[in-house]
């Protein structure tokens, strides 16, 4: 098992790597294509990276890295759905035992969901996936919430005061 020196170090060079890639760019689907890279290619047995978006009804697919998922997700559906419809970070060590997990790839174990929130407006959602159990701890639940706040930080949502990020 790794260490947890590995893996502050590890999640420091993630959030690093997050900002020096972010930089100037304030283009949010570029930035999120580009942070599910590196979480994709940055984090150990990892099979799925990446965002979904809240268009001001649902969840829709954004940028990613991995096999093909789910198109549209229902708030408080599933763990991407309830980490959204509940603005918190949810970590879950066993999908099957989380009740309504929504299977998009039969080969994730484990998952944690952390949302994206500007301004207590709901924008979507990071997701990422392992085929491991119990894969995520409350170490990698800080780093990702580093990230994702650099993120929505740095970018441009096209958010107004109550304006959805996607339009149908």
């Amino acid at each position: 098992m790794f260490s947890n020196q590995y893996r502050v170090e590890k999640s420091s060079e993630l959030i690093a790597s997050t900002r020096a890639i972010i930089g100037d760019e304030k283009n949010a689907i570029a930035n999120m294509a580009n942070v599910a890279a590196v979480l994709f290619n940055g984090l150990r047995d990892v099979n799925w990276a990446g965002f979904y978006l809240f268009d001001g009804t649902e969840l829709v697919l954004g940028p990613f890295q991995g096999q093909p998922a789910c198109l549209r997700i229902a708030l408080g559906k599933g763990v991407c759905g309830t980490s959204a419809a509940e603005k918190r970070t949810i970590i879950v060590p066993n999908v099957e035992a989380f009740p309504g997990h929504i299977a998009c790839d039969a080969n994730s174990k484990s998952e944690i969901v952390i949302p994206l929130v500007q301004n207590g407006n709901l924008l979507g959602v990071l997701d990422v996936d392992s085929p491991t159990l119990d894969r995520f701890t409350l170490a990698d639940a800080t780093a990702l919430e580093e990230i994702v706040g650099l993120l929505v930080y740095s970018s441009d949502f096209g958010q107004g005061a109550s304006q959805p990020m996607i339009r149908r």
